[in-house]
């Protein structure tokens, strides 16, 4: 043995090769005689695991060297540029024109004004961090104990701790503080990583994680306990679906379920956590409305609700009830198919729930022609965290915009599409140790709060050159889309209808409110 030590010890070279050349060997009789499992192994030993190796980093392969600046899906390389450099605080401009096809049927146009609003009347340029408020109150209406105007049209959509890691959602809440938006939890429930002193916007699901009783179901008790404990809590929305598997119930692995996660959801270590695809606490509209009603007498919040739209009888249903009750959600959230951060069967995901600018109006068209829009505040979701689609999205009727995947990539996000594995590369959707340690908090942080307010910034000057001064007063008719060459409709024209006119009088005014 020590002759063959000393022999390795002088012969470094031929030692590695003569090793190499065993580890092929065992690994070609490993691939032929032993493992029973992939035929290409077997009829290709050793060269076969390349085929893996290239499947398992294609998606990041393709992104970079693949596809063009505007092929990647779901988010192309254009797109992610502008996050990763607003991100960064560095130049997000392009440069030599345009490189979209501009007549190509359904691209956008914002048509400026003939004389802009004046920059230098403009109230935000004089404290970039200032932000954009919501030109409505949560619960208002409803005369809610703790009404809650957001002081940002820009907000964190769902994303729980468990499917982010901790460095992750302290990032994002930290971020949030900093840029002066809100943060929503996700179903996961308030961890101790939301609490880094942001505003939050708690998001109860059909698991009621962190306000349930032992058997799992919900606890009005635990609920009030937990916002009385926790004043950063300053509305409540509750789930029916989202965008990424709209009616379907979600799982969190058992190998996933830590001590943290578990004590945070109130549920067993180390079992798979199941989210159902329905809610126990009500099964139609009427019963929903007072499971809203309960909730906001008991805590004194807004309370809200998400959905990705599909069947539109539940929201016919839904309007009549609250004008003949004269109660219900303080807001809507609407997720469109296009979303999201969570995991989903491909079916799933390509093919159940309409597209944001579907669904979204035919539900606020239902509650406007009940003359119902002014009582609620509307959020949107799925894929608007981009300065034009946030305008769309608000002349459609959006108060406020809600990003997910935008804001991970504003932390470090590669798009590698890792989220469902624990293995995500960038240390964001894990909850591997090692894999998170590449992240610093106060840095990730610094990063959403610049892609934050570069985004408003660029929201706001837009709205400038439309000439308005928020970006709330854009109308119908200041957004036109192609239909093919010498051919553009007004968004009024497409959709059949023009949003509720809101009171808007300063910036100045607004923010001093």
């Amino acid at each position: 043995m020590n002759s063959l030590l000393s022999w390795i010890d002088q012969n470094p070279i031929e030692a590695s090769v003569i090793g190499l050349f065993l580890f092929f060997i065992l690994l070609f009789i490993h691939d032929v005689f032993i493992q029973k499992k992939y035929a290409i192994l077997h009829n290709f030993p050793i060269v076969g695991h390349l085929r893996y190796l290239l499947t398992m980093v294609g998606p990041e392969m393709r992104q970079y060297w693949v596809a063009n600046d505007k092929e990647e899906q779901p988010f192309n390389r254009s797109e992610r540029e502008w996050i990763y450099s607003s991100a960064e605080n560095k130049n997000s401009t392009f440069g030599f024109g345009t490189s979209e096809v501009i007549y190509s049927i359904g691209y956008p146009i914002i048509k400026n004004a003939g004389i802009p609003y004046p920059s230098e009347k403009a109230f935000y340029l004089k404290d970039n961090k200032t932000g954009i408020p919501c030109l409505k109150v949560m619960g208002e209406f409803n005369n809610r104990e703790k009404k809650f105007r957001p002081k940002s049209i820009i907000n964190i959509s769902g994303m729980s701790y468990g499917s982010l890691g901790k460095k992750a959602i302290s990032s994002l809440n930290l971020g949030a503080k900093l840029g002066g938006c809100y943060h929503n939890t996700g179903e996961g429930s308030v961890s101790d990583y939301h609490l880094q002193g942001a505003d939050i916007m708690w998001q109860i699901g059909t698991g009621y994680f962190g306000c349930r009783d032992l058997e799992g179901n919900f606890s009005i008790d635990t609920m009030v306990k937990r916002c009385q404990e926790i004043p950063q809590i300053k509305a409540i929305e509750i789930k029916l679906s989202q965008g990424a598997k709209p009616g379907k119930g979600g799982i969190l692995p058992g190998t996933k379920v830590n001590k943290e996660i578990a004590r945070v959801r109130g549920i067993p270590l180390g079992k798979d956590c199941i989210s159902p695809n329905a809610h126990s606490e009500f099964s139609n509209p009427n019963e929903l409305i007072d499971f809203i009603e309960k909730i906001a007498k008991a805590t004194g919040l807004p309370v809200g609700i998400k959905a990705a739209i599909g069947q539109g009888d539940f929201w016919e249903e839904l309007s009549d009830l609250m004008l003949k009750r004269n109660e219900g959600p303080d807001f809507i959230t609407i997720d469109g198919g296009e979303g999201g951060t969570g995991a989903a069967p491909l079916t799933f995901a390509d093919h159940v729930s309409l597209p944001f600018k579907i669904g979204f109006s035919r539900v606020y068209q239902i509650f406007q022609k009940k003359n119902l829009c002014q009582r609620i505040v509307w959020i949107g979701s799925g894929k608007l965290g981009f300065p034009d689609r946030s305008i769309v999205a608000m002349t459609l009727g959006c108060d406020i915009i809600h990003i997910a995947r935008e804001a991970m990539m504003s932390i470090g996000c590669i798009q590698a599409q890792k989220c469902h594995t624990d293995h995500c590369p960038a240390g964001i959707a894990t909850q591997n140790a090692w894999l998170e340690g590449g992240i610093s908090v106060e840095r990730k942080a610094l990063n959403f709060s610049n892609y934050l307010m570069q985004l408003r910034k660029e929201l706001l000057q837009l709205s400038h050159a439309a000439g308005y001064e928020h970006p709330g007063q854009f109308t119908g008719e200041d957004i036109e889309f192609s239909n093919g060459v010498n051919h553009f409709s007004t968004l009024r024209e497409i959709m059949g209808y023009e949003k509720e006119p809101l009171k808007f009088e300063s910036m100045e005014k607004l923010l001093k409110e």
